[in-house]
Order: C-alpha cells, then structure tokens, then sequence
C-alpha cells in the first residue's frame, strides 16, 4: 500500500515491507557485512550489504564512506560494474543498506587459475569497466583480485566501490586513503597522489601477477601491460581510454621472444627469487634498466672466471635496493652470462618487458617489517 499525491513536493510514503529469506553470510569489509537474500516473489538472490563498520568507534566516521558508495553506484549502469538496485539509509542512526546484483562466481585469481584461456578476454573486459568508470569520473580505489568478481559464464564485474571516489578537480587526486598494498606502490604515491594513472599501474599489476602465478604464455597484450606497470607514471600508459583505442585501432604490437631468449629469462628469473630468503618491507626496485645493465656487467667482470658467483648479493642488488635476507651460494655464473647477453641484445621495448616480469616475480618474495634496533642483514 502507498500514499500518492499530485501535489509537487508532497511526500510519498511508501509502506509496504519487502521481506527477503537469508541464504548465508559472505563477508565482512571495513564498512559493511554482505549477506546472500533470496527474493522469493520474483526468485532472485541479491547481495545485501549492511553498514557495520569494523570498530563502533568509527560508526559515524566511516557512514559517508557507505552513503558515497551508494552515490557513485546508483549512478553506473554497464555490463562489468556491480549494480544497485535499491538502497536504505537511516542518518540518525549511522545505519544502512544496499541490495546489489549477486556475482555468482569467484575472483579474477581463482577463477584464472581454473580458466587461464580466458585471461586475453578478461583484460578486455576489464579494461572496459575501468575504462566506464573513468569517463563517468569515478576513481575505484581499492583494486585487487578479490574485487574483480568474475560469473560462472566468464562476465567480469567490479565490485566494492567502498574506497571509491568520484573526481570533479585535480584537488580530488589527492591520496587521502592508505591501504594494505599487495603490491609495490607507484611513485606518485611518494607526492601523496592518486590519479587514473594510478588505476592504470594496479591493474597492470594485477594481471601481471597472476599471469605470473599461473605461467600464462598466451597472453596478448604484453608490451602493453609492461607500459601500464612502469612505476614512474610519466612513463606508463595515462588512461584506461588510451588503451582502449590501442587495441581498437590496434596500435600496439607483440614483442616476440624466441625460446632460447624466454629459456634465458626464466633461468635467471628462477635463480634470482631463488637467492631472495626475504626482502624487507620499504625496499624498492631497481627501475633505471640501463644502470641494472651497467651495474650487472661490472659485477659479472669480478667473477666471470669462476663456476660460481662467490657472493650473490653482487648480483641481487642490482635489482632490489634496501635490506634483504639472502642465500648466498649456489647462484651459477653462466646464468648471469646469459642473462647479460640477453639484455644486450635486446631492445628498449623488450628490456621493459623482461624488467616488468622480473618485478612481478619478485613481488611473490616474502616481505617483513625491519624491527629499527635489528641489525642489517648484509
């Protein structure tokens, strides 16, 4: 039953209850518990997200973070974004829901790992949504695997839009949230920003890392993905809408790799994550491919008589700077030969490529925090 009227600014109430059967639980987040409802009139499931905040100290706080997440959601509307459907807002209580399209699937990781022919269709999708996201203004905030949901039918959708941001200045790509970064962050996070840039690199990372998990060699588009994991964002790919004129106007190209060269790459690969034991958590890479190239052949001239590299850090800081612990023997000297001649005979584009995976490679390296009265490892 509902109160109507004609009268323009009357209210309208709307009094009839919608009652929905509980399926199960899902999870919870910072901001909210997700529950699986069955809609038995219409036999539908929808996610039903509801206002929990992980501390009550923050109940107030962290409601803006629930009422914009609602905002920016009701207004997308395309294929790879979750959609909303309704929404209730109680203010004076700091509490609320959103009942939201249910994902029957599983995350972009699981489900790759499961499917990884379907890793060239998954990017596209995924640079679709993020490219929807970012003619609509709407920064996401918070991308990895697990809010990259994929269905049963292999349709990507983005989810969790909790940290989400829409941008309507450039005061608006200010950093002003910190996360528990699965990867290592960018450069402009040192100038505290966070632009489409930013969205670009982490998720360039983000597939980068699990075709790394997954050995993925059928992936289509990766000088294209080594572009968009360049740490210094002035030097990686700026919007999601330039790559999606890349591949429509097919302006990018594949850089092949012979078996011998990708036999070389992952020899050495192998052999460096190897000698890593753990690397601490605000070391950084090396990015200047030119300095590792100068720094890794005057080292390999120290050693290149033996069978064996007397000490492997000489090698393992030409890419990792900061404190790390180390195995030092067992690193052969004829795969840092190899390993050399390969960049030496590469080109730029392919340097870029090698030096993107070996990073990605490095990143699955256990991290640890540096207690300040621990002694330097090395």
């Amino acid at each position: 039953m509902a109160e109507s009227t004609t009268r323009t600014g009357q209210l309208i109430k709307f009094l009839r209850r919608r009652d929905y059967k509980l399926v199960k639980e899902l999870g919870q987040g910072a901001c909210g518990q997700t529950v699986l409802l069955l809609d038995e009139q219409i036999d539908e499931h929808f996610v039903c997200k509801k206002y929990v905040p992980y501390s009550e100290a923050y109940r107030q706080e962290l409601f803006s973070n629930f009422v914009r997440e609602i905002k920016l959601l009701h207004k997308v509307h395309h294929e790879n974004v979750v959609r909303v459907f309704n929404y209730y807002l109680y203010p004076d209580q700091f509490a609320g829901y959103i009942l939201m399209e249910f994902v029957d699937g599983s995350s972009i990781d699981d489900f790759l790992a499961k499917y990884p022919e379907m890793i060239n269709e998954l990017f596209l999708q995924a640079i679709t949504g993020f490219g929807y996201l970012e003619r609509a203004g709407i920064l996401h905030r918070d991308i990895r695997p697990a809010n990259l949901m994929v269905r049963a039918d292999g349709t990507l959708k983005i989810i969790d839009l909790g940290f989400g941001k829409r941008i309507e200045s450039s005061n608006d790509f200010d950093k002003s949230i910190t996360l528990n970064w699965w990867c290592e962050p960018p450069n402009e996070f040192k100038e505290s920003k966070y632009d489409f840039r930013t969205e670009v690199y982490f998720v360039g990372k983000l597939f980068g890392e699990i075709i790394q998990q997954n050995s993925i060699s059928h992936f289509k588009y990766s000088s294209m993905l080594s572009s968009m994991c360049e740490l210094n964002p002035s030097t990686r790919i700026q919007r999601f809408s330039d790559i999606e004129k890349m591949i429509r106007s097919e302006q990018f190209f594949e850089i092949e790799f012979s078996e011998e060269e990708l036999y070389t790459y992952r020899t050495f690969a192998e052999a460096l994550c190897t000698h890593f034991a753990k690397i601490e958590q605000s070391a950084k890479y090396t990015t200047d491919i030119a300095k590792i190239q100068t720094q890794l052949n005057d080292a390999y001239r120290g050693f290149m008589l033996e069978r064996e590299v007397p000490n492997a850090s000489v090698v393992l800081r030409c890419f990792v700077v900061g404190t790390y612990y180390y195995k030092e023997e067992g690193l052969d000297v004829w795969i840092v030969r190899e390993f050399l001649k390969l960049l030496k005979s590469s080109t730029e584009e392919k340097k870029r490529i090698i030096l993107g995976n070996l990073h990605t490679k490095l990143d699955a390296v256990p991290r640890y925090v540096q207690p300040e009265e621990e002694e330097v490892p090395f």
